[in-house]
């Protein structure tokens, strides 16, 4: 379709996956073992068929941008028709600047929707996980002839305050738009997928009448506008869909993939998921290792360990007697003899000493610096972090990136703590 341009939303910030996101954007975020999270956006535009896609970036791109690179990976790596492009905010003129939300991107970025003859452009979020062919939402959009359209999926009721939630007539015209309700008169939820005719777009965006409105958002300002003043259409999408931006939802996510008919399968050959994989051998599994429910990515070394419903990326190594469970483990981490990790999110090149015992008791309290983000009992371990030979490590604790032995008080670990480099640690 090379009559729709694709924008993809990529700069957010991600505060609510903690110190997942802090040093990195939310689409860079590591997923499923060998992925990230932008890999999915990408490869759904390739495998419906768009190739004119622009990735709008912002925080903390680096890891994004060498993630992207030319888009060989997805195909997009094209000169004279179609690519990817990233977009970076700039400054210099009176358009320019750092960008103030999803709408004000756009804005930023028209050049590139006047390159070519565009019909209509297509805006997704880069920090979702699924798979969806959008080409049946184009058709809906242009049989109605709507001027906007918005994916939605239905949510569980006490998910929906999470999310966009639109109202609808019976005929599916969308006659209210809610962001973020405290009280919900909706479970249909956006999916953070629009599409727009590229006229209505661009119109938008150079009104110069004195009481045009200003559009930071298209949740919270172009949407409800377009419910006023144009057709804007509803498209139900029936497939898997997650919103992976909470702590918890993250996690969620990576162990629904261990299903035996997981709702996301990344195993459809017709529907790949592209990535910008490293070389790396195979996983090489020792004897005596005990592997349940898992994924084991390239480059893996287990040996004599056990792994139980856990996720590990390329590179990972587990050492003889290491438990590994209900756990994520990314790039080139290792775990020590012996030691044990229990319900943990494990970011690139930890070390976890051995013996160490990482998700230690059942108490549950919520971790103290980030009470709302680290409070379902899952322990965060940041980059490049060493923990200790031998310490005990409660739930919801934080354990910085960058973190040394030197910076660990002691050899317990209360549940709900957090040890940093930056200063002494606190304890509540």
């Amino acid at each position: 379709m090379s009559d729709v341009a694709v924008m993809i939303l990529a700069g957010g910030q991600g505060e609510r996956l903690s110190i997942l996101s802090r040093q990195r954007a939310k689409p860079a975020v590591p997923f499923g073992g060998k992925y990230r999270i932008i890999d999915f956006a990408l490869s759904n535009c390739v495998n419906s068929g768009l190739y004119d896609v622009a990735v709008l970036t912002q925080y903390r791109p680096h890891s994004l941008n060498e993630h992207i690179g030319h888009g060989r990976p997805w195909d997009l790596d094209r000169e004279r028709s179609g690519g990817v492009v990233i977009l970076q905010p700039y400054l210099g003129r009176s358009t320019s600047g750092w960008y103030r939300g999803t709408a004000d991107a756009v804005y930023h970025n028209l050049f590139y929707l006047t390159r070519r003859p565009y019909r209509d452009v297509l805006i997704l979020a880069g920090d979702h996980v699924y798979a969806m062919d959008y080409r049946p939402m184009i058709a809906c959009h242009r049989e109605r002839a709507a001027d906007a359209t918005i994916a939605v999926q239905p949510v569980e009721w006490r998910e929906a305050s999470r999310f966009g939630v639109v109202i609808v007539n019976d005929e599916g015209w969308v006659i209210d738009f809610e962001e973020k309700p405290e009280r919900p008169r909706s479970n249909l939820a956006s999916m953070g997928i629009y599409l727009f005719r590229r006229d209505l777009l661009l119109h938008l965006f150079t009104r110069d009448h004195p009481d045009a409105p200003e559009f930071i958002d298209f949740g919270r300002d172009v949407i409800p506008y377009l419910i006023r003043t144009a057709k804007v259409a509803t498209y139900r999408f029936e497939g898997y869909w997650q919103d992976v931006g909470t702590v918890q939802s993250y996690w969620e996510a990576n162990m629904a993939l261990l299903e035996d008919k997981p709702k996301l399968n990344l195993y459809d050959p017709n529907w790949r998921i592209h990535t910008r994989s490293e070389e790396r051998p195979p996983a090489k599994i020792l004897e005596g290792t005990t592997v349940v429910r898992s994924l084991i990515s390239h480059g893996c070394i287990l040996d004599r360990a056990t792994v139980i419903r856990s996720v590990l990326s390329p590179g990972v190594i587990v050492q003889p007697g290491a438990v590994v469970r209900d756990s994520i483990v990314m790039t080139d981490s290792v775990i020590g003899p012996g030691a044990v990790v229990d319900r943990c999110i494990i970011d690139k090149n930890v070390r976890i000493g051995a013996d160490a015992y990482l998700g230690w008791g059942d108490d549950e309290t919520p971790n103290w610096l980030e009470p709302t983000r680290l409070n379902t009992g899952i322990t965060l371990v940041g980059r490049n972090a060493v923990v200790p030979a031998g310490v005990r490590i409660g739930r919801n604790v934080l354990i910085s990136p960058d973190t040394k032995e030197s910076d660990f008080p002691g050899l317990v670990i209360p549940s709900g703590e957090t040890v940093s480099p930056v200063a002494t640690v606190v304890w509540s």
